[in-house]
């Protein structure tokens, strides 16, 4: 049976529901994924042993088996960065969830990636009934600018 089962590790506060199904469906059909809300501790200690690094990630994806995969947010750090995103809270648990889903199907981090996560982010908080801004989501978006030059035409230069 492919779907998505919520659990909520964290005391305070309580799992945002949103259409992380419908979600799952569209990037990765067939697939059983888990879906844990976990605390800046718990993220932390899962970061160092999955991935051996030692800071407090906001989302971390892998696959568990054939068609199995494991997507732990950190609601606290989420919280946090949603704001430098230019999202609420909601909006940016769905991006992470979107982030994480994509990372599981095997993408790796470009603009191909990112043009995706808007439109799957657009799209799906669209159904959610919230409207978003148009906003970039990783933290080299401004690293290829266009800038006039001298004689008006566009150059590109490096950020």
């Amino acid at each position: 049976m492919a779907g998505v089962s919520i659990r909520n590790f964290t005391r305070r506060r309580t799992a945002p529901r949103a259409v992380f199904s419908a979600i799952a469906k569209e990037i990765l059909p067939g697939w059983d994924i888990s879906l844990a809300f976990v605390g800046p501790a718990k993220a932390r200690a899962l970061n160092v042993r999955l991935r051996r690094k030692s800071y407090t990630p906001n989302v971390l994806s892998y696959a568990v088996g054939k068609k199995n995969g494991e997507i732990i947010i950190c609601l606290a750090t989420a919280t946090k960065q949603a704001s430098t995103h230019n999202m609420d809270e909601r909006t940016f648990i769905l991006y992470l969830f979107i982030h994480g889903a994509l990372h599981i199907k095997g993408w790796t981090h470009s603009g191909r990636m990112e043009k995706c996560e808007r439109m799957l982010l657009a799209k799906f908080a669209k159904s959610a009934g919230r409207l978003l801004p148009n906003v970039t989501t990783h933290r080299n978006r401004h690293r290829h600018r266009h800038v006039p030059s001298k004689n008006g035409r566009r150059r590109r230069t490096l950020r």
